[in-house]
């Protein structure tokens, strides 16, 4: 959860598109309930959750294969819809009778919150469903306060219990969140209500018993295994599934390779080697530790490691890439005007590039991108182009002061926009290079596990205004728990993954 910068890379990790919600019953006796699939960015939630979850509100600091057949009665299969590749979530029901609500299925936490009928201060709790505890016939009190901070907002309220249904199951006597608290734009722009933690009790807030410990010790599965697929062609209307009680064979070839989980919190192993076009960077020959993490759209990993992978790739930080377009697009524009003695604090405007001239708001009348396409959540005038353009004006001011020439002046720009630092650590490629990047892999239980540039790559948009964000991102987890890898979605899409709770494995194999 966090900001970005550009028309489409907001489009891709800010704005919360849903699709359409089914529940259906097949005739193979599994029941499937259609899930949404929509845009979060939870690139640094995880490293800002290892400090602030474990010291909120009681957080303690702290080869098997399943198949489910044909006709299970005790296994539960939740389908996913895709939409870029980004994050996954679906439905399920609070209450008697249940009340609904979307939630992220999230292997990185372990509380299940969802928006409180008391949540009276916080915008994003009006734009979204909320639980009422009058209307629940199984409602039992608990009020004991609870926080949890991810790396992108943060919710704060109260516990409750009461059922959770989960496609045909229900699961009973359930401690859950009421969030009362969600500051921030993150939750405000989401179009899913809350969060449904599939982690360990040890990093679980108020050391709340997690919704599978409660699937599994009330008999509602058949074996105590939930998988994921992840269908990563987002032009197709089936997204993936989760299964929860065993795994969906139809969705994954040969053997899953397993691995031990070596701290449990989140779903954490040893992972050996990353290589880069087939060749060791030799940072993780002692070892590495890693997590399977549903609830991170991207990749990530220690800086030293991920500067020389986004370096092969040709990745720049997108902040930077953004500045370079303006200035390639209206530098010497700016500087004639700055020449022409124009206010300096009104040129963005002026270019169309700012909705704000210095003293009065002059969005009225704008079109957006919005009010063009439809589908992003910002034009381009404001946001990443509007703040470049602003500091290029006074970059500019400085250097016309020292009589530069236009060429030296662009040039000291596109210099000083090479340093631009990206916020969440974001960076983009050129989309016609895929060809010519090298495969990324990694060792995991002695198997190497490749990602191609096509699965590495996050695509937004179409044609000309087509946008390519790197799958890989810097995070830095000190020792004895780092250095960490998080692998999230841009990993799991192409390995179906298996997490086994009763013999504390993760498996992962080639996604089908």
């Amino acid at each position: 959860m966090g900001t970005k910068f550009g028309a489409s890379v907001v489009a891709l990790l800010l704005f919360f598109l849903s699709l359409h919600t089914s529940f259906s019953a097949s005739n193979d006796g599994l029941i499937r309930v259609g899930l949404k699939k929509g845009k979060m960015d939870q690139i640094n939630r995880f490293g800002q959750q290892i400090g602030k979850r474990e010291q909120s509100c009681g957080g303690s600091a702290r080869n098997h294969h399943v198949r489910g057949t044909v006709g299970d009665s005790d296994i539960d299969i939740l389908e996913l819809k895709n939409y870029m590749n980004a994050q996954y979530f679906g439905e399920i029901g609070i209450g008697t009778p249940p009340q609904k609500f979307t939630v992220i299925f999230d292997t990185g936490s372990s509380n299940l919150w969802v928006p409180s009928a008391k949540c009276y201060f916080s915008v994003a709790c009006y734009l979204h469903s909320k639980y009422k505890s009058s209307y629940s016939s199984s409602y039992e009190k608990n009020g004991k306060s609870a926080e949890i901070h991810y790396g992108t907002g943060s919710i704060a309220g109260f516990f409750s219990q009461d059922h959770v249904t989960i496609g045909d199951l229900v699961v009973k006597t359930q401690d859950f969140i009421e969030a009362t608290k969600e500051p921030g734009i993150t939750f405000v722009a989401a179009k899913f209500d809350g969060i449904f933690g599939l982690g360990f009790q040890e990093i679980s807030v108020g050391n709340a018993v997690p919704v599978w410990y409660n699937m599994v010790d009330q008999g509602l599965v058949k074996e105590p295994v939930f998988s994921f697929w992840f269908n990563r062609n987002a032009g197709e209307k089936e997204g993936g599934e989760i299964v929860f009680g065993g795994v969906d064979s139809n969705h994954f070839k040969g053997e899953h390779t397993h691995v031990p989980v070596t701290r449990k919190g989140y779903w954490q192993f040893d992972m050996g080697d990353v290589l880069i076009g087939g060749e060791s960077t030799g940072f993780c020959d002692g070892g590495c530790s890693a997590i399977a993490d549903s609830g991170t759209s991207l990749l990530a990993g220690p800086t030293t490691v991920i500067t020389q992978i986004n370096h092969a790739i040709g990745a720049t930080g997108v902040v930077s890439q953004e500045c370079k377009t303006v200035v390639a697009q209206y530098g010497k524009t700016i500087i004639e005007m700055l020449l022409a003695q124009a206010e300096p604090q009104k040129i963005c405007s002026q270019i169309g590039l700012c909705y704000f001239d210095g003293t009065q708001d002059i969005s009225v009348g704008i079109e957006s991108v919005v009010d063009k396409k439809g589908d992003d959540l910002s034009g381009i005038h404001g946001g990443a182009s509007c703040t470049a353009c602003q500091m290029m004006v006074v970059w500019m001011q400085n250097q016309i002061r020292g009589n530069q020439t236009e060429e030296k002046i662009l040039n000291y720009i596109n210099e000083l926009c090479d340093k631009l630092p990206s916020p969440m650590g974001e960076s983009a490629v050129d989309c016609g290079s895929l060809s010519s990047m090298p495969s990324i892999s990694f060792t995991i239980g002695g198997k190497v596990f490749d990602l191609a540039p096509e699965q590495y790559v996050l695509q937004v948009g179409e044609g000309d205004v087509a946008q390519c964000i790197s799958g890989f991102t810097a995070l830095d987890v000190a020792p004895p728990r780092g250095p960490l890898w998080i692998l999230g979605d841009v990993f799991m899409g192409q390995y179906h993954t298996v997490f086994n709770y009763g013999n504390m494995t993760v498996g992962f194999a080639e996604a089908a």
